[in-house]
């Protein structure tokens, strides 16, 4: 798997114009080597991946050598004793660098001023080539082990939140549900949350990324929860709203809507279809209805490994759909000093078409 993965990465190598790929970013450095640890903080780094057509060296430093030599597959791991840009002359004689391609949107500028200053004073200078999406794009098309992974990190998230809908009574606030979701995660021995949990109900509904407050829920107003787990390194992502004792009409006029779209673009999406036309589907049966001004964001967006990523389906973008890709269809409408309604599911594009992934949903 993984060899299969670093050969995919060499093949995109002439296009680029590089000789090496210098891969920084935690998740593509755990997706082609096996490696998990994570970054502790945005200015400290668990780890550097240097490719070139025959090697692939891990650099790591002391903290984390017996972790890298246990799970990297397929590489060098090499300990770094006086930081990685005094490695930086010796990486590039063993792999004869002369075009080190980098992940731009990835290196800070402070460590990319460094390692520009070394490479320049090597004889021939190595030149450094921005690059961008390389590891992202082959990551997009889930392999079969993936999809289960996703499945069983989805099934986890979905048994867990049925639970704690069923338990939900009036007065107890947002950040108390959002607590005892992330506990139960971790009592189910899930890995942890994919994100903060979004528990918004009321007025807060209308805010898509709200943050858990003191609020207390109340009967017949909307409860937007926006959950995911980790497990076994995949992440899960789904939105249920949910009424206690049901629903106004106002809002059940609202939530019949947005299934609708979810519903239209689920049975719709196909392989081939650009990711713009598959927002489209759901966007307008929102507007034919009325409310398409309070539709803000995109349809969905892929999951894997992180639960944001490649693909991403929205009016900005424009990408072909392809089999195997696993992503979101979460329609919503806001209302401002209302409350909202999101409803959220992860699914995998099959030849049938798209093969919902999560559990139990609709609630009403």
């Amino acid at each position: 798997m993984y060899k299969n993965r670093l050969n995919i990465v060499r093949s995109k190598f002439e296009l680029l114009g590089i000789d090496t790929l210098w891969v920084i970013q935690p998740q593509n450095r755990r997706y082609i080597s096996g490696f998990k640890a994570p970054d502790g903080q945005l200015d400290e780094s668990s780890g550097s991946l240097f490719i070139n057509k025959d090697k692939a060296l891990l650099l790591t430093d002391s903290r984390y050598t017996i972790e890298a030599e246990e799970e990297a597959v397929n590489v060098e791991v090499i300990t770094h004793k006086e930081g990685l840009i005094n490695a930086l002359p010796d990486i590039f004689h063993q792999l004869r660098t002369r075009k080190l391609g980098f992940e731009a949107g990835y290196l800070m500028w402070d460590l990319y001023e460094k390692a520009k200053k070394q490479a320049s004073l090597q004889s021939p200078a190595v030149e450094l080539v921005a690059t961008a999406g390389v590891v992202e794009d082959i990551r997009k098309i889930k392999s079969k082990e993936e999809i289960d992974l996703l499945s069983s990190s989805a099934l986890l998230m979905g048994d867990i939140l049925s639970k704690v809908i069923e338990e939900m009574k009036p007065h107890q606030t947002e950040r108390s549900i959002a607590w005892k979701i992330e506990l139960l995660i971790h009592e189910r021995d899930g890995d942890g949350v994919s994100f903060p949990p979004i528990v918004a109900s009321g007025e807060n509904a209308a805010v898509p990324h709200a943050t858990p407050t003191n609020k207390k829920i109340v009967e017949h107003e909307p409860i937007i929860l926006d959950v995911g787990s980790i497990l076994n390194d995949y992440c899960s992502d789904m939105t249920r709203t949910v009424f206690l004792e049901g629903p106004s009409s106002y809002f059940k006029q609202i939530y019949d809507i947005v299934r609708e779209a979810q519903i239209s673009a689920i049975n719709s999406i196909k392989i081939g279809m650009d990711s713009f036309e598959a927002d489209s589907i759901a966007r307008d049966v929102i507007k034919k209805a009325g409310f398409g001004e309070f539709f803000c964001h995109s349809l969905g967006h892929g999951i894997g490994l992180v639960p944001h990523e490649k693909p991403y389906l929205g009016q900005r973008n424009s990408e072909v759909l392809q089999e195997g890709m696993v992503f979101t269809i979460e329609p919503g409408i806001y209302i401002p000093g209302k409350g909202g309604v999101r409803l959220e599911e992860m699914v995998v594009l099959e030849k049938e078409g798209a093969r919902v992934l999560t559990t139990n949903a609709d609630f009403l």
